[in-house]
């Protein structure tokens, strides 16, 4: 289900202090990568992730790991995106 604006603002707020936890760098969206972010999410539901390379491969990327990871894409700027999914069983964070 998609977040609506005000969702997104709130999660952007949350995540705003966070480090990124995963770095997709020159060998790009691999699959043991992709497999740590599905840890990530898991563990945490609301992580950054560092892209590291060009504009239009970063927002590729992007787009890919939400659709990989069923994740919901928050915000990106720069090189960093934060990407939300609710956990199934034990929700932490309200999105608002």
């Amino acid at each position: 289900m998609p977040l609506k604006a005000a969702q997104k603002k709130n999660l952007r707020s949350l995540a705003h202090h966070l480090k990124p936890l995963v770095t997709v760098a020159d060998k790009g969206l691999s699959e043991s990568v992709v497999a740590e972010i599905e840890r990530a999410l898991n563990d945490h539901e609301l992580i950054k992730v560092k892209l590291r390379g060009e504009r239009d491969i970063r927002k590729a990327w992007a787009l890919s790991i939400a659709g990989q990871c069923k994740a919901e894409l928050v915000q990106s700027i720069g090189q960093v995106a934060c990407f939300y999914r609710k956990h199934p069983e034990k929700p932490v964070i309200n999105p608002g």
